[in-house]
């Protein structure tokens, strides 16, 4: 009997034994599934986070072409305010990226004038409202050039003073914005493409972000 019974409670004791195990390799595996789901929803907040900021808030943008040298080179990876001209209109000086339409590409320049104030390109002068503005930005570009006895804005298509012999200073319609580059004599901007459209303007560029060496944020 006493045999009997310890094969018995031998028995007894290796199934709970069993049973501890098999209920312990469940419990694992439940944690381990509810991990695998957390970090699903981490990872889908995070991609919806990032398409919301994208699409509203901020977006990268990459500069290509010559045209806003000395300030901007190409390669020169920026970061795009999206949302500023939702909450004001642009300023004079600030430097903005929109789209073209016509040509299925953005393009980054910077705002010269305003709806309603009248442009006039003299050389290497710019009058607004008959009032030259001062361009600190290129400032030292145009000093360069004069040392070397040349213009800084010395292209000499028809469209490098703008408004030209036929229209000698024009007003910026109602809802868009007359945009140049900083590389007066190689940039295609406003005085070929025309005024850009306020509902074009994709944001203001705000920030370098790549190459390190240029990390900074853009002064306007």
């Amino acid at each position: 009997m006493d045999s009997q019974n310890r094969n018995e409670d031998h028995i007894e004791s290796r199934a709970e034994q069993l049973a501890g195990a098999n209920g312990k390799a469940p419990e694992k595996g439940g944690r381990a599934s509810k991990e695998i789901v957390e970090w699903i929803k981490a990872l889908a907040i995070a991609i919806i986070l990032v398409f919301i900021i994208r699409q509203f808030l901020f977006s990268p943008f990459i500069v290509e072409g010559p045209s806003m040298q000395p300030n901007f080179e190409t390669g020169e990876r920026l970061i795009v305010n999206k949302i500023l001209y939702n909450i004001r209109e642009p300023k004079h000086g600030e430097v903005v990226v929109f789209h073209v339409p016509d040509q299925g590409r953005d393009f980054i320049k910077r705002v010269i004038a305003l709806p309603g104030q009248t442009i006039r390109v003299d050389g290497d002068d710019v009058f607004v409202n008959d009032t030259k503005i001062e361009e600190p930005y290129i400032k030292e570009a145009i000093e360069k050039a004069h040392a070397e006895g040349r213009l800084y804005n010395e292209n000499k298509s028809p469209t490098s003073n703008y408004p030209n012999d036929k229209n000698s200073e024009i007003t910026v319609p109602k809802g868009y914005i007359f945009a140049m580059g900083d590389h007066r004599d190689n940039s295609q901007d406003s005085r070929d493409i025309g005024f850009v459209s306020e509902k074009e303007l994709i944001g203001r560029a705000d920030f370098i972000f790549w190459p390190m060496s240029k990390v900074s944020f853009i002064k306007h």
